[in-house]
């Protein structure tokens, strides 16, 4: 199963996209396509920088939306690298490897607006690492 990943983004929670965006592009030189998401199902807005390298993993900006969005605590206090992602071939058989390894679920599967309707879903690893994993194509359901 390892081999069928590869890093998609590193997500970064900021108080503002609109705010910080700049910043970003300049200190990485990252390029930015102007396009920010609203994700209703996580109450956040999020952008995407890349770099000049179609194939590298790309910076993802999340900006919390909405009282209960589940960043805005961790944005007031500043904000910071939240999260990994990595996109795997079979979303299902990931997460059955990541709950036999000890790791809670803490975002059951679900379609997220940011990747054209593909189902992401959020772990908790046994280290404390925080992973969004990103299905390549629509798989089966999970029945974890």
């Amino acid at each position: 199963m390892r081999d069928k990943r590869r890093l998609h983004h590193v997500g970064y929670v900021v108080s503002s996209i609109a705010d910080t965006v700049e910043a970003f592009q300049s200190a990485m030189g990252l390029s930015w396509d102007c396009r920010v998401i609203e994700d209703p199902l996580q109450m956040v807005r999020v952008t995407f920088l890349q770099t000049d390298f179609p194939d590298q993993p790309l910076i993802e900006l999340v900006e919390p939306h909405g009282r209960r969005s589940p960043v805005r605590d961790f944005a007031a206090s500043g904000g910071g690298i939240h999260h990994v992602c990595f996109e795997v071939a079979d979303l299902a058989a990931q997460l059955t490897e990541n709950e036999h390894a000890g790791d809670v679920l803490v975002r059951v599967p679900m379609r997220a607006a940011a990747f054209d309707g593909r189902r992401i879903a959020w772990v908790r690893t046994r280290a404390g690492a925080l992973i969004e994993y990103l299905e390549s194509s629509p798989q089966r359901s999970y029945s974890g």
